[in-house]
């Protein structure tokens, strides 16, 4: 009589407290996600202060940023020595606190975050003061035709063209994603331009100055666009 086959074992199956317990550890993960993800991002943050290589900024970031500052170390500032000065071409220079700022009206405009080494942070909400806003609080002077931003971290610079700075969607912002904004992602005060490309919004800002032309920023120097403009942008926005 013929032998029966032997029947190949396809797995025992998952029992109810195994599935359970799967299920659990799957939920504590999602749970836990936010915090873990917040933990990377801050050991990102503080690593790049200490990073001259830019290594960092090659890490996966699960929330999408990336980090990278051209200077060894930044100073931290808070609402006892955070000061944003507005002067050059106008006729009344001016310096804010951080409280001021954020007494002054603020708008919300929500863009994405895109850099030029291929990363980008998609309908990412920024919130703070219009450019504009401090613009006309100075009072621009006649033979003004551009803006020079400077940051304290003593070494990065930006610029736009006048015209640019006036649009709506350019701002000096206090908050980004609902919160204010950490050191690492340039705070307290940045500048955010939504139109273009990443670099162009200035992290740890402290000053903005008017000038009679384009003054090339920091990466402007080191062969990046003058005029950022990100493939889809809108160039030709209502001003504020």
């Amino acid at each position: 009589m013929a032998e029966k086959p032997k029947r190949t074992p396809a797995g025992a199956p998952v029992g109810r407290r195994a599935m359970l317990g799967m299920l659990g550890a799957g939920a504590a993960g999602l749970a836990a996600a936010p915090y873990l993800q917040r933990g990377w991002e801050g050991f990102l943050g503080a690593a790049s202060q200490v990073d001259a290589t830019g290594i960092t900024g090659l890490l996966p970031n699960p929330g999408g940023f990336r980090y990278y500052s051209v200077v060894g170390s930044v100073p931290r500032k808070n609402e006892t020595n955070f000061q944003l000065r507005v002067g050059g071409l106008v006729h009344r220079p001016r310096t804010y606190t951080l409280p001021e700022l954020r007494a002054m009206p603020q708008t919300r405009v929500v863009g994405d975050v895109v850099c030029t080494d291929g990363w980008r942070v998609d309908k990412t909400p920024f919130e703070g003061v219009k450019l504009a806003d401090l613009l006309d609080a100075a009072g621009v002077r006649s033979e003004g035709a551009a803006v020079r931003f400077r940051c304290f971290d003593g070494a990065y610079t930006e610029s736009l063209t006048l015209e640019q700075a006036r649009r709506s969607d350019v701002l000096v912002a206090l908050n980004m994603q609902d919160k204010p904004i950490t050191h690492e992602h340039g705070g307290p005060v940045r500048l955010y331009v939504a139109p273009m490309y990443f670099y162009k919004s200035a992290k740890w800002l402290s000053g903005i100055s008017v000038t009679d032309k384009v003054v090339p920023g920091y990466w402007e120097e080191r062969g990046y666009a003058v005029d950022g403009w990100l493939d889809d942008a809108d160039r030709h926005n209502d001003t504020a």
